[in-house]
């Protein structure tokens, strides 16, 4: 089992979840981290520290974000490992709570850790 990244992060992309995974599971894109489901160890430790509420136990994603278990799989493939805090988007408090995000989501791969 997995946790996934889920519509809510989109364009918002906090990291406090990223610097309690025991793991380094988390992958980062340009306005969006997915977790790498090879890698996490289900613990959940990153869910509560979500402030955007994106992360859920693969078994509970709500049924409108079902792509999202594929699509963080398949990004963290190819996108850089994040390891620590950084900065929000600049204007992710005003992204927050907004519905209807995906055709905003950036395939891109962002900076990552190293």
């Amino acid at each position: 089992m997995t946790h996934v990244v889920a519509e809510p992060c989109v364009r918002c992309k906090y990291t406090d979840c990223v610097d309690v995974c025991p793991v380094d599971c988390f992958k980062e894109g340009e306005n969006f981290l997915v977790i790498d489901p090879d890698e996490c160890i289900d613990c959940g430790a990153c869910v509560p520290e979500c402030p955007a509420e994106a992360i859920f136990p693969e078994d509970e994603l709500p049924e409108q974000w079902e792509e999202y278990t594929e699509l963080n799989a398949r990004l963290a493939a190819d996108w850089p490992l994040i390891t620590g805090k950084q900065d929000a988007l600049p204007d992710a408090d005003e992204w927050k709570g907004v519905e209807g995000k995906r055709e905003h989501l950036s395939e891109k791969p962002g900076q990552g850790s190293e």
